[in-house]
């Protein structure tokens, strides 16, 4: 730590956080989570357990007049066996709503997974760290650091050269949204460039992202949380996860869609509540899963391994799960007029996939971000949109 400056220690609570569902006290500070305790409890696997502890979307809000900003964190980096590591995740500053500046911290935990498929472990423990801000304008302002999207964080100390004290509180609408890694924010540059983010912010709207990689399941726990957060808009964007796991057939499908949308009824009955199908996936569209590693050339890709013959019995590829979302959406809307559709191909479809590439056949790259980013504040919270802000 620098001392050149009289630093103002502020302890890290709920009050200066946004976007989180828990907080897990430590040794040391606190861990945010985006699913509550007693649902984690009901976590089947340790993808899901590392995906809800990563804090996309979780950002600290306050007011200050400081123009140097430290914060001490614990970072638990996730590396692939045989793959070079991943550069050190981002934390972004936002001065009045604004990006302002950009910090890493260097060292933390390390977990590497030693088998993508049974997606076994190793953990080795590292030193704490310090995301460090300076040059930042005088003056009072509004401040967001959002802490890195794939990065487990624990917060430790925040420091700076002014008094800290809650932001005020906005006025905005709360989107509450659900979803896989794309939402998550897998293969984005950037925490406040995942595309759930930059929505939010052409949408004026506070963010609380349950994005999790590989676990948009439909898992029950996950509609409980829903169905217990305060939020005025809601989204949930359902398929992929389910065909390139392979976790369900036709008919395990239909009523789990429809017990996930009564769970999150039950706390939010008149709520806007979008359903958004998967995006275009090329190597999904009519082969079903599950997906497997392909590393032809050197490149990480993925393809699907199921029969398309199999349809006929059951399985089930993006194609059968759009064409059964709209039916559903349609068949529930009669009697809930609140309850919308958006066809995923609609937010990234083939002349995006001819711009803007799947990397690895199956994650947008930070183009791919931005543009389903800005389709979705278009479509959505545009004035023709189903979260339109609307008078009165």
């Amino acid at each position: 730590m620098n001392t050149e400056h009289d630093w103002i220690t502020t302890p890290v609570t709920a009050d200066i956080l946004r976007g989180f569902l828990d907080l897990e006290p430590t040794g040391r500070g606190l861990l945010p989570h985006r699913l509550p305790a007693r649902l984690r409890r009901q976590i089947p696997d340790d993808r899901l357990a590392v995906a809800e502890a990563q804090p996309s979307g979780v950002r600290l809000a306050f007011r200050t007049r400081a123009t140097t900003i430290e914060l001490d964190t614990l970072p638990t980096k996730r590396v692939y066996q045989g793959f070079p590591a991943p550069a050190d995740g981002v934390y972004d500053l936002l001065v009045d709503g604004r990006l302002a500046a950009r910090a890493t911290v260097a060292g933390g935990n390390v977990c590497t997974v030693t088998d993508m498929v049974t997606q076994s472990t190793e953990l080795r423990e590292g030193p704490a760290g310090t995301a460090r801000f300076t040059g930042l304008p005088a003056g009072d302002k509004d401040v967001e650091i959002w802490l890195p999207h794939t990065e487990i964080t624990e917060l430790i100390a925040l420091r700076t050269d002014a008094p800290v004290e809650p932001a005020p509180d906005s006025g905005r609408r709360v989107w509450l949204h659900h979803g896989s890694s794309i939402s998550h924010g897998s293969n984005a540059a950037h925490p406040t460039a995942i595309w759930p983010a930059l929505s939010a912010a052409r949408g004026g709207v506070e963010l609380v992202n349950l994005g999790f990689g590989g676990s948009a399941l439909l898992d029950p726990f996950t509609a409980r949380a829903m169905r217990e957060t305060p939020a005025d808009l809601i989204s949930v964007k359902i398929g992929i996860n389910i065909v390139n796991a392979d976790v369900m057939r036709l008919r395990a499908f239909i009523p789990a869609v429809h017990g996930f949308l009564d769970t999150v009824r039950e706390g939010h009955p008149t709520t806007p509540l979008l359903v958004v199908s998967p995006i275009l996936c090329p190597v999904q569209e009519d082969t079903p899963g599950p997906l497997a590693p392909d590393f032809d050339g050197g490149t990480l890709r993925f393809k699907a391994t199921g029969d398309p013959a199999e349809r006929a019995t059951g399985r089930l590829t993006l194609n059968i799960i759009r064409d059964e979302l709209a039916r559903i959406v349609e068949l529930r809307a009669a009697d809930d007029p609140n309850l919308h559709y958006l066809d995923g191909r609609n937010l990234y479809g083939e002349a995006d996939y001819a711009a803007f590439p799947l990397p690895d056949e199956v994650h947008p790259d930070p183009a791919g971000h931005r543009r389903i980013g800005e389709n979705f504040a278009r479509l959505v919270f545009g004035d023709n949109g189903p979260f339109a802000a609307r008078e009165g």
